[in-house]
C-alpha cells in the first residue's frame, strides 16, 4: 500500500532509498563496512580494527549487517568464522566517496581537516530526517511547492499542518530553503546538489550498476559521465578521532588499498561553495 500520494514507482524509489539509509546510518556501521574492504576477516581481526568498540558492541553490529545483507558470516570450522562483504555489500563501497564530495562542497566548514568517514556520517545524518527523502524528491520534480501542498502528496493521512517539523528541519540542515511564512519552499543548492548521492543510492538499492544514478528520472543527469574520487586507506589508527581516509584524485573509479580503514594524514578540504553551508550533526 502507498504511504505517499506518489507515483507508484516514485513511491518505490524513495522507499528503496529510504530503506538503504536506516542500513548503514546507525553509528559505527560505515566503519565496519570500511574494515572489512579486502579478504575476509576473523571476528579477533575486525575487532582489532574497529578497537574503539567496547566488549559486545561489535557483535550485534556484525549481526545486523549480516541480517541486512551487506555482511557475510562464513563458517569454514566450529573455531574458524571469518566475516567479509556480500556482492551487495561490495557494490555500497563506491556509493560513499560521491557522499563525500557532496559534503565537501556543501557541508558548513570547521575548524580541522575531517575525516572522509566523519563527512560521510555527518552526511547520513541529516539525510536520515523524518521525511527528509520524500520532501526532497518532491521539492527536485516540481522546484517550488507549498507546505500545505507538500503535505497533501507526502502524508495524504495526516493532519496537513504535520508537514511543518521536518521541513523546517530541512531548512536548518540547510537543504530547503523558503522565504517565509506562508511561502513555497524550495531546494537549497546543497538539497539540489544531491543529485548524485540520491541517484547513486537509488541505483544500488534497485541492485543497478552505479552508472545508472545518472539516468535516475528525478536526480539524473543525462548524458554526464559519474566520476568518482578514488581513495586511498593506509593502517588504522585505534581511534576514529585520530584518523582519516585520503582522497586522491584522478581515477575513474573509488579504489580500497591496503585493506585498512584509515590514514594517517588528512588532506585539506576544499573551499566550501557556499557561503554558509548546513550543518553537521
Amino acid at each position: 500500500m502507498a504511504i505517499t500520494a506518489l507515483p507508484p514507482d516514485t513511491d518505490a524509489d524513495i522507499a528503496r532509498v529510504t530503506e538503504a539509509l536506516a542500513m548503514i546510518t546507525p553509528r559505527w556501521n560505515v566503519r565496519i563496512l570500511l574494515a572489512l574492504s579486502g579478504p575476509p576477516l576473523r571476528y579477533s581481526e575486525l575487532a582489532a580494527k574497529v578497537s574503539w568498540l567496547q566488549n559486545g558492541q561489535l557483535h550485534p553490529k556484525l549481526k545486523a549487517l549480516c541480517d541486512a545483507g551487506l555482511v557475510q558470516r562464513t563458517e569454514h570450522t566450529s573455531r574458524h568464522v571469518t566475516y567479509g562483504h556480500t556482492d551487495r555489500g561490495a557494490a555500497l563501497l563506491p556509493v560513499l566517496p560521491v557522499i563525500v564530495t557532496w559534503a565537501e562542497e556543501h557541508l558548513e566548514n570547521t575548524d580541522r581537516p575531517l575525516p572522509a568517514i566523519e563527512q560521510i556520517e555527518d552526511s547520513l545524518t541529516l539525510l536520515t530526517r523524518r521525511h527528509a527523502a520524500a520532501i526532497l524528491w518532491v521539492l527536485k520534480s516540481r522546484e517550488e511547492v507549498s507546505g500545505r501542498a507538500l503535505a497533501r502528496i507526502i502524508m495524504p493521512s495526516s493532519d496537513w499542518t504535520n508537514i511543518y517539523p521536518p521541513l523546517r528541519q530541512l531548512v536548518a540542515d540547510g537543504l530547503v530553503d523558503t522565504e517565509g511564512i506562508g511561502q513555497p519552499y524550495r531546494l537549497s543548492a546543497a538539497g539540489d546538489g544531491l543529485g548524485p548521492v540520491f541517484g547513486a543510492l537509488s541505483a544500488w538499492s534497485a541492485g543497478h550498476p552505479l552508472t545508472h544514478a545518472a539516468q535516475h528520472p528525478v536526480w539524473g543527469r543525462p548524458g554526464a559521465v559519474p566520476a568518482p574520487k578514488p581513495w586511498v586507506s593506509n593502517q588504522a589508527l585505534p581511534a576514529p578521532t585520530a584518523s582519516s581516509a585520503v582522497r586522491a584524485a584522478g581515477a575513474s573509479r573509488p579504489t580500497w588499498q591496503n585493506r585498512d580503514l584509515f590514514s594517517h594524514t588528512v588532506t585539506a578540504r576544499p573551499k566550501a561553495a557556499l557561503t554558509a553551508g548546513g550543518p553537521r550533526r
